[in-house]
């Protein structure tokens, strides 16, 4: 036999028992066998904020071992503070032609996900591969499609739904104000009773942009293509108007605010204030059944709606294993897992899943949950939802809290 037929044949064995794929291997294109097959054995690494035990023993304990029991595929969970940091670096590696990363997967949303898409620091687009996008997401809604008003394009895959609440004790607070009108007044009759994370503190900026909405006379204008930052600016002006009307009533006289969300719960926690905030409805429930909140702890919404969100899950450009991030997010995508998320055992956030494309028994075990007295109901939080405003806005709006309220 010839040497070259010799060859030809050994790599045609090679072939058949399983070898490793050329590098030419397209797990856009790729049939989706083919694509778990090559994500087996693959560790994949998960940046994600880390500031909550829930979510985090959520991952840890729930989503990791399921996904290298179902597809073979280890997670490694890293924790970060803000995405932004991990955005930022993306870029400069971008900028550096660095071709291989660190970081497999990376949990985003709004003006991080904007500065990633538009700047070409993302992989894709992935989504409409994964078959658990295919069967349960409505990819057509208009809180899945766009992010902070920027279309997804597929380049992230919805991970869940969250929406800002209000939480208080009701022993100290029977009623507890409906509108931001009703903050103000509260506020003043109960002075260091109440304060706000410190923007870019994303749940401090997120309260700001909720009084936004409402003394600027409503959020349609903040989601128009045209609206600028100097316009922006025009229309924040009754918000710091505002804002430094309460500030002296503040906590701490509004000297000082609580740097993170961590830090609001600490006071709250102590009594040293009588409500915190932020954007899991689930997340107060969750610290009454840990005894860290006093279990007359509850949340509401305001009558107007209060902002709610999409996040997702993205893979960078320079992901070094971005077929196994794949099927890894397809894994966290699937009902088994999304269930177990909305259970406040867990984590307890809403899903990003259409639950009506369930089986009859994954609707069954959704329906037995429980998501405690502290959690409102999910239809009322439907009715409640409030789109977010442009993510380019954001940061000009954080900017704009700095100079008009900690400055003055």
């Amino acid at each position: 036999m010839k040497r070259w037929m010799y060859c030809v044949m050994i790599a045609c064995v090679c072939t058949a028992c399983g070898a490793n794929p050329p590098a030419s291997f397209d797990p856009l294109r790729a049939p989706w066998d083919e694509v778990l097959t090559e994500a087996s054995g693959k560790t994949v690494h998960l940046a994600m904020w880390g500031g909550s035990e829930s979510i985090n023993a959520y991952v840890d304990r729930i989503v990791a071992p399921r996904i290298k029991q179902t597809a073979g595929v280890t997670i490694k969970r890293v924790p970060i503070d803000d995405a932004k940091d991990l955005v930022n670096k993306l870029l400069l590696e971008k900028s550096e032609r660095k071709t291989t990363g660190t970081i497999d997967i990376v949990w985003i949303n709004g003006e991080n996900f904007r500065t990633a898409k538009t700047n070409g620091a993302l992989f894709g687009p992935f989504a409409a591969q994964l078959p658990n996008v295919q069967q349960h997401v409505d990819v057509d809604a208009p809180d899945i499609a766009y992010d902070f008003g920027l279309a997804t394009d597929g380049y992230e895959a919805p991970w869940g739904k969250a929406q800002f609440v209000f939480i208080y004790d009701q022993a100290k607070i029977p009623n507890p104000p409906k509108s931001m009108e009703q903050l103000r007044t509260w506020v003043r009759d109960n002075p260091g009773m109440f304060t706000y994370p410190a923007p870019p503190d994303f749940n401090g900026s997120a309260f700001i942009r909720q009084a936004l909405y409402e003394v600027a006379g409503g959020h349609e204008p903040f989601l128009e293509q045209t609206m600028d930052a100097q316009q922006l600016s025009g229309r924040a002006q009754p918000l710091w108007a505002y804002l430094n009307e309460i500030e002296p009533f503040l906590w701490r006289a509004g000297k000082t605010y609580p740097e993170n969300i961590g830090k609001l719960d600490m006071l709250y926690a102590s009594g040293e204030v009588w409500m915190s905030m932020g954007y899991d409805p689930a997340r107060a429930a969750n610290l009454v059944k840990n005894n860290t909140f006093p279990k007359t702890t509850r949340t509401f919404v305001l009558d107007k709606g209060t902002l709610a969100n999409t996040h997702y899950l993205a893979i960078p450009f320079n992901a070094p294993q971005q077929t196994a991030a794949m099927v890894a997010i397809n894994e966290m995508l699937s009902p088994e897992l999304q269930i177990a998320k909305f259970d406040p055992n867990n984590w307890g956030e809403d899903m990003a899943l259409d639950a009506t494309t369930f089986r009859e028994q994954q609707r069954a075990a959704l329906q037995r949950i429980h998501r405690g007295e502290a959690t409102l109901p999910t239809d009322v939080l439907a009715k409640h939802r409030l789109p977010e405003m442009r993510g380019d806005l954001v940061p000009v709006l954080e900017e704009g809290w700095k100079n008009e309220v900690a400055r003055k």
